[in-house]
């Protein structure tokens, strides 16, 4: 099921890199939340993706939004991605896919290896009661959100 502007967002609970266990209701009341999907760590297109939302934090920051990031991972892969990047924010495993599945992004046969789904790449913007202001998917795995546009729409509501 496709989620659109409006929707409430599936509630997950998910081990960050760390191995500390992370629900959405965390991040929730804070300010909006940019959840970012990314297929796979240490890919090209992902490394990226995550670091121009690290080199775009103070900004994010300004705009009242955090970032979070999504993958299938397992929380070994994503410190070790964390710690060669220098990503401070939260990069959080779905190894088994349920937030994948519930937010709609299952990409499989990833890298044409039949069998192995992962989250296509997409936005969405919460807002502080984790209602969809905004979301994107990309119409293939190696094409990166428009940072721009994520910027705009996180100025239009605060």
């Amino acid at each position: 099921m496709k989620l659109a502007t409006g929707d409430m967002a599936p509630r997950f609970t998910l081990p960050n890199q760390d191995k500390k266990v992370s629900n959405l209701e965390e991040f929730l009341g804070k300010g909006r939340v940019v959840l970012a999907f990314f297929p796979g760590a240490f890919t090209s297109t992902c490394t990226h993706e995550m670091c121009t939302f690290r080199d775009s934090l103070s900004k994010l920051s300004s705009l009242n939004a955090q970032v979070v990031g999504i993958s299938v991972n397992d929380p070994w892969t994503l410190r070790g991605f964390a710690n060669v990047n220098g990503l401070t924010f939260p990069l959080l495993s779905d190894y088994l896919r349920e937030a994948t599945k519930a937010y709609g992004v299952e990409l499989p046969d990833f890298g044409s290896v039949k069998g192995y789904l992962v989250a296509q790449r997409s936005i969405f913007i919460l807002d502080k009661a984790g209602q969809i202001t905004f979301s994107w998917i990309a119409p293939q795995a190696g094409i990166e959100p428009d940072y721009k546009l994520i910027e705009e729409q996180l100025t239009k509501v605060r």
